[in-house]
């Protein structure tokens, strides 16, 4: 087999956390050349700049496209996207494109590379949500040849939706692999970096749910109502870009100068684990709450709506928008016992299954005509 040229397109310190460790085996793996495709929240400054951290991670081939219009233009992001992916494929040539999650950066990579009969591959699709994500989840999966998902389950959506089941690979979440490595820094680290003093702490990241923004502002302030009533330490996490996301950092800005609180923009993905990993609890609606949290043995307060129908462990406290609610909800989350649980989002070797499955893709010259199967 001729060396692969393999494309990853990041839009987010998310998402980047999820495929960094594809990447890595990638790159010690002489009949693969990985190259990144840096856009999105990475370039700006108003959350985190974490350029910085794709950069420190060391790739060889990392190249960068500002793609920001305004957070109520989603489809024009999706546009500019478009025509700057467009071109940078023409230039590299891959022979497949990794994209991952419901985004509109991965939609662009899904439209770019299967309008251009460049292979796709979508990293945790058949989730559901809600909210505009997850149409544009299932309209990534649709657009892409080959699916890495999280489970059995995952799997079982894809089909559902017609794919093709030997083109559907379990490999689990791929960021349970760095949760689970060993160089992972020391807690001792983490807050001497970013300067938390706290021994006791919960980790706060609230995102917009971007089909109720009417509402956002009012559930935002709820939420900041709830914290300003308590009486724990918080490190608070800016939200994402989407709709409704300068509402929240309104919110934050009554946290100012309360030393409860340390906000940041963003925090590598590395210290944010290890920090997860240390922590009272995780309070908002990530869905870290629903995956990393979980495999650590931190609790989880859900709030609202954006995490419904997720694959939800029963140690999760859940919560809606009210300040009174809220604040409850957090003097009962300390006293949560917490149960072993079972993996449902894989087991740590998701870069070894998804070599695998390279490995077996070209040895099978995989067909890049989509195909509907019908359910019998």
């Amino acid at each position: 087999m001729s060396n692969k040229k393999i494309v990853f397109l990041t839009g987010t310190r998310a998402d980047f956390g999820k495929i960094k460790s594809l990447i890595t085996a990638l790159e010690k793996d002489d009949k693969y050349t990985p190259y990144v495709f840096v856009t999105g929240m990475h370039l700006m400054e108003d959350y985190g700049y974490t350029l910085l951290e794709v950069e420190k991670s060391g790739f060889e081939h990392v190249d960068t496209f500002e793609n920001h219009t305004h957070e109520t233009t989603m489809d024009l992001t999706l546009a500019k996207t478009i025509d700057g992916f467009s071109n940078y494929i023409k230039k590299t040539n891959p022979d497949l494109i990794v994209v991952h999650g419901d985004r509109v950066e991965a939609l662009a990579g899904a439209i770019v590379g299967s309008l251009n009969n460049i292979l796709v591959a979508h990293i945790e699709g058949g989730e559901v949500s809600g909210t505009i994500d997850e149409l544009i989840r299932h309209s990534v999966s649709k657009m892409s040849h080959l699916h890495y998902v999280a489970n059995d389950l995952a799997k079982k959506r894809l089909i559902q939706m017609g794919e093709v089941a030997t083109n559907i690979f379990i490999i689990g979440s791929p960021d349970i692999d760095v949760m689970f490595s060993n160089d992972l820094p020391s807690i001792n680290e983490v807050t001497a970096y970013y300067e938390i003093p706290y021994d006791h702490y919960a980790v706060l990241m609230y995102h917009p749910v971007t089909t109720d923004n009417a509402n956002v502002a009012i559930y935002a302030n709820n939420l900041v109502d709830a914290l300003l009533k308590d009486d724990k330490n918080y490190v608070v996490i800016y939200p994402n870009n989407d709709l409704g996301s300068r509402e929240i950092l309104k919110a934050y800005k009554r946290l100012n100068h309360n030393s409860r609180f340390r906000v940041f923009p963003s925090i590598r993905f590395e210290y944010f684990l290890s920090l997860l990993k240390h922590s009272d609890f995780i309070i908002g609606n990530s869905s870290a709450g629903i995956r990393e949290a979980p495999y650590y043995g931190v609790p989880t307060l859900n709030i609202g709506t954006r995490q419904k129908n997720r694959a939800l462990h029963k140690h999760i406290l859940h919560s809606n928008y009210e300040t009174n609610e809220i604040y409850n909800a957090i003097s009962k989350v300390d006293k949560i016992k917490l149960q072993k649980i079972k993996p449902v989002f894989g087991h740590g070797n998701s870069a070894t299954l998804f070599i695998d499955s390279l490995r077996f893709l070209w040895s099978n010259n995989s067909n890049i005509q989509k195909q509907f199967i019908d359910l019998k």
